[in-house]
């Protein structure tokens, strides 16, 4: 079904100010906080990786699937995105508790051959 481009920017106008940004990813998003991919937004829903820490913030997590052939997060319906203050909490727990990402490697160029 894909993610309409109207929910990304209400879940952003919530976290405005606080360098929360999203990028679209095959017709979905991808959202990052502090350098980190902190959530999903799949289908018009939010998904977060299922870490003790989001259990423990979340109380009783769903899980749920963001696309077909997904491990299981936990979802967060569309309504806990109106209280904005909730909703941050939950996105910076998340960059702090997710580690670091692991910077790309570039292959070196193939030497240019005479030929």
């Amino acid at each position: 079904m894909g993610t309409r481009t109207e929910t990304v920017a209400f879940f952003l106008e919530q976290l405005d100010g606080r360098g929360v940004t999203a990028r679209k990813m095959f017709g979905e998003y991808g959202i990052y906080a502090g350098g980190r991919m902190v959530a999903l937004i799949c289908d018009d829903t939010l998904f977060v990786r299922p870490i003790p820490e989001a259990a423990a913030y979340l109380g009783t997590p769903v899980e749920g699937l963001p696309y077909p052939g997904a491990k299981p997060h936990f979802r967060i319906e569309p309504d806990l995105w109106e209280q904005a203050d909730w909703l941050w909490g939950l996105i910076a727990l998340m960059a702090r508790s997710l580690p670091e990402p692991q910077p790309k490697t570039r292959k070196p160029a193939k030497p240019k051959g005479n030929g």
